[in-house]
């Protein structure tokens, strides 16, 4: 019978490769500035200027979460901690421009990036 403590650990495993993942299809979309980020963007009082920061940002926390898993852990930790505010300050925006019908997606990325910071915490300490 796995423990609890097993589970937990490759649940947040999964959820840390699920985060890369979905930032990295993320970043490529800012990057070819694609329709639907550019659309998203307008609609919650981003300017296009801004989009490609934004993906420097979020490429720098997928990064930093690929070189956390493969050693140095802390480095994992401090990209998952950036990708949750980065993800906090995305769903705050949402809520300030009233855009919920896909507030959604900040908030599921939120979450992944918190299951990364779980996952680097429990296995940092």
């Amino acid at each position: 019978m796995l423990r609890l403590s097993a589970v937990l650990a490759t649940g947040l495993l999964v959820a840390t490769l699920l985060c890369i993942a979905a930032n990295t299809f993320e970043v490529v979309a800012k990057a070819v500035s694609a329709k639907f980020v550019v659309r998203n963007s307008a609609e919650v009082g981003v300017g296009r200027e801004w989009i490609r920061y934004l993906a420097v940002a979020e490429a720098a926390g997928v990064a930093g979460l690929v070189l956390g898993l493969l050693g140095p852990r802390l480095i994992g930790l401090a990209a998952a901690v950036g990708l949750v505010l980065y993800f906090i300050a995305a769903v705050v925006t949402h809520i300030r421009a009233r855009v919920f019908h896909n507030i959604a997606f900040p908030v599921a990325f939120l979450l992944l990036a918190a299951a990364a910071l779980g996952h680097f915490a429990w296995s940092a300490g």
